[in-house]
C-alpha cells in the first residue's frame, strides 16, 4: 500500500512560472503506433513488462540537465532536478503543468523520500546532503566527513531501517556548470548516514565514480553504478552489485552488468527484481533506459531521444516509469510496480 504521509511542499514550493510542456520547439506531435516501438522486448521475459496501448510520453522539455526523479503519491506530482538552472521543478499529475519548486535549489541532483515521507536531497553547491521537513523547513544531514568536505553528493535512497545510503562522486566540483569548481578533499566514496546517531560511515571506497544506487526489493542487495572513465580501452563500464550484511554494511561486490559501450546512470529496482538502469553516452540506438533481469540479462529496452539520466517510479499504483532524459521528462506506464516503501 501507497504511504499517505503528506509533506505540506507548499510551504515549501517557490511559485513560479508554469511552462507549456510541448513549448519549446520541436516536431508536431505524431499518431503513435501500438505498441510503441520505442519499447523493445529483448529477451522473452520483458513482454509481461510492455503495455501493449501504453506509450513513450514527453511530459516537459526546458531543462539543461534533468535528473532526480521523485514520486510524492500524497500529492499527485513528480519533483526532478534541473541542475545547471539551479531549480527544481514540480509536474502535476493531474494538469500536466511544470512550475518552479525551488530556486535556487543549490545545484540539487539526486532525490528521495526517507521512510516518513520527507524529502531527502544531494546538492552539489552547498556539498551536503538535506532533509526538507514537513513544515518545509531544511535539515543538514551531512556536510563533512572526518573533519573534511564532502564532494558533491550525488545519488540517495534510503533503507527501511532509516539509514540513508548516497554516493559522492563530486561532478560538482569538477566545473562551474553543475555547481562550483573546488579542490576534491575526501576520496569518491559511498556513505551510510545512521539515522540514530547522524554519523557516517564509508560503505564502498574502491570504485571512481559511484553515481546512481538502488535496493533490491528485499534489501539484501545494493546496486551501484560507476560512471568513472574506463583507464584503457575495453575496459567495463559496470554497475556493481554488493550483498548487504545485517542492514549496515556491503559485502562480495562483483559486476552485475557491462554497460559499455555507453554508459548507466540512476537505476530503480521493480517488485520482480529487475534493474532499470538509465542509458546513454553511446548513440541514438543506446539512449533510454536498459532493463535486466536479477541474473545481469538485458530483457528489454525503452529507447529515447535523449541520453537519460534518471528514473522512478509512481502514478496511484506505482506502474508509471517516470524518466529524466537530458533536457525532458518522459513517462511510460508499464505492467510492473516500483518497490513500494515499507
Amino acid at each position: 500500500m501507497q504511504r499517505r504521509t503528506f509533506v505540506n511542499m507548499a510551504a515549501v514550493a517557490t511559485v513560479g512560472a508554469v511552462f507549456d510542456p510541448f513549448a519549446a520547439a520541436q516536431e508536431p506531435r505524431r499518431p503513435t503506433p501500438y505498441p510503441d516501438p520505442a519499447v523493445e522486448i529483448v529477451d522473452p521475459r520483458f513482454a509481461k513488462y510492455q503495455v501493449q496501448n501504453a506509450a513513450v510520453e514527453r511530459l516537459f522539455t526546458g531543462a539543461r540537465w534533468a535528473e532526480g526523479p521523485v514520486w510524492f503519491g500524497d500529492g499527485r506530482y513528480l519533483l526532478f532536478s534541473d541542475i545547471p538552472n539551479n531549480r527544481m521543478l514540480r509536474w502535476l499529475e493531474e494538469t500536466g503543468e511544470v512550475t518552479v519548486f525551488r530556486n535556487p535549489s543549490n545545484y540539487s541532483n539526486g532525490n528521495c523520500r526517507d521512510r516518513q515521507g520527507r524529502l531527502v536531497t544531494c546538492e552539489h553547491d552547498t556539498r551536503r546532503v538535506t532533509r526538507t521537513e514537513h513544515d518545509g523547513t531544511i535539515s543538514v544531514l551531512i556536510d563533512s566527513f572526518q573533519g573534511k568536505k564532502l564532494n558533491a553528493p550525488n545519488d540517495i535512497v534510503v533503507h527501511s531501517d532509516g539509514g540513508i545510503w548516497f554516493t559522492d562522486p563530486g561532478y560538482g566540483i569538477m566545473s562551474n556548470y553543475e555547481g562550483h569548481k573546488a579542490e576534491f578533499e575526501l576520496p569518491a566514496n559511498v556513505y551510510r548516514l545512521d539515522p540514530k546517531t547522524r554519523t557516517a560511515t564509508v560503505v564502498v571506497s574502491d570504485r571512481s565514480k559511484p553515481n546512481g544506487l538502488c535496493f533490491s526489493p528485499d534489501e539484501k542487495l545494493l546496486y551501484v553504478v560507476d560512471t568513472g572513465v574506463p583507464k584503457n580501452p575495453g575496459d567495463p563500464k559496470p554497475i556493481w552489485v554488493y550483498d548487504v550484511v545485517d542492514g549496515v554494511k556491503l559485502a562480495n561486490g562483483r559486476m552485475f552488468v557491462n554497460m559499455a559501450p555507453g554508459f548507466s546512470d540512476g537505476i530503480r529496482c521493480d517488485v520482480d527484481g529487475n534493474v532499470w538502469s538509465a542509458a546513454g553516452w553511446a548513440g541514438d540506438a543506446f539512449n533510454g533506459v536498459h532493463v535486466f533481469a536479477p541474473d545481469g540479462a538485458l530483457i528489454g529496452k525503452i529507447h529515447l531521444p535523449e541520453t537519460c539520466a534518471n528514473l522512478c517510479f509512481g502514478g496511484a499504483r506505482r506502474n508509471r516509469l517516470f524518466m529524466t532524459a537530458s533536457q525532458s521528462l518522459y513517462s511510460l506506464y508499464v505492467g510492473t510496480e516500483g518497490v513500494p516503501l515499507v
